[in-house]
């Protein structure tokens, strides 16, 4: 549906260069990265507010590197969602259809239908000043989906909503991806938001694209250090590949994982990752298929509720395990105990 080719371009000391990827038709494609990262520029040059100067953007098919943004038939919500104060709901919603010289009985009768699917035509006389948040966005995307765009770029959408608003809105985005079929490319630099919206992410810093993937992809195998720590990986380790026979190992220091055959090994050094929710973790030795034991001793304890994360230090390394209220208190885990954790070969990611 949406393809970059080898896209440039630079804004001051800013640059975008060489971004490359593709978005299929009716995705929920999720811009993930840092403050700073160039996400919202790519919506920018994709809805055509800018040009590239090297590389081609693609919209179904069409090159549109150098249409104008009327041309694309795009649609755009912003963070501020950039709503017209002196218009009501339903004149907010038909600018656009009105732009494109749709006459008004026609422009107002489908701005109503679509505020209906939207949950607000009983706003539609109401001033957009006296609207929630989350009405303000609701408005905001009935305008740009109204027109019917083949593509829609959502620009942080949700980052000024309370949290009970923002999960509302998360639902009513994916409802209207899956129900309308639409194109969505959202810019966040939210992780949660990321995991529970998209179909695929492309993880962005410094003007590039780091990595592109679905989010068991990209949340569990990333490919670099920064996109390791920048997706909150806590078990990341430096260290380098041995073979033993049939066996291969990631060693770091003292610490020692059985990682699965196939991996490459020979190279000087990589790094390997093990989430937390993957270990398991006991007062006494454990027995299981699991290829990975280490002894240890509780160093810290994170309390999140439903959730506790304990630090344990093994092998001079600290490693975070993530379990229920239910284990914790089964285990009367505390600061000093010693523990048993385990993990399968397959639960050392390396890179």
């Amino acid at each position: 549906m949406m393809e970059f080719n080898g896209v440039s371009r630079s804004w001051g000391d800013f640059k975008a260069e060489g971004v490359s990827f593709e978005v299929k038709k009716g995705e929920f494609f999720v811009i993930l990265g840092p403050t700073g990262a160039g996400k919202t520029l790519l919506l920018e040059l994709a809805a055509g507010f800018y040009y590239p100067k090297k590389g081609s953007i693609r919209i179904d098919g069409r090159d549109v590197t150098l249409s104008p943004p009327e041309k694309r038939r795009i649609g755009f919500i912003y963070q501020d969602y950039a709503l017209f104060p002196h218009k009501n709901v339903l004149s907010n919603v038909a600018w656009g259809l009105r732009v494109a010289r749709v006459g008004r009985k026609e422009a107002f009768a489908r701005s109503l239908e679509m505020a209906e699917k939207l949950g607000i035509a009983h706003l539609a006389d109401r001033g957009v000043g006296s609207l929630s948040g989350g009405e303000k966005q609701r408005v905001a995307i009935a305008r740009a989906l109204v027109t019917k765009p083949e593509v829609l770029l959502l620009d942080e959408p949700l980052s000024a909503l309370d949290r009970r608003t923002q999960d509302a809105m998360r639902k009513e985005l994916k409802r209207l991806n899956r129900e309308m079929g639409m194109t969505m490319v959202h810019v966040t630099h939210s992780q949660e938001e990321a995991m529970l919206l998209a179909d695929r992410i492309a993880v962005m810093d410094g003007g590039r694209i780091v990595q592109v993937g679905t989010p068991e992809e990209v949340f569990r195998r990333p490919k670099s250090e920064f996109v390791a720590e920048f997706l909150g990986a806590e078990n990341l380790y430096r260290g380098h590949i041995e073979k033993e026979g049939d066996t291969v190992f990631f060693v770091s220091g003292n610490l020692r994982l059985e990682v699965p055959q196939e991996v490459e090994y020979g190279f000087s050094e990589c790094r390997a990752i093990v989430r937390p929710e993957d270990i398991i973790i006991s007062p006494v030795k454990i027995r299981s298929s699991a290829r990975n034991e280490l002894c240890g001793a509780v160093e810290e304890i994170s309390d999140y509720g439903a959730t506790v994360k304990a630090g344990v230090r093994c092998g001079g390394e600290m490693f975070k395990v993530l379990i229920t209220r239910h284990s914790y208190e089964e285990l009367a885990l505390s600061a000093g105990k010693t523990v048993y954790i385990s993990f399968k070969a397959g639960s050392v990611h390396l890179f």
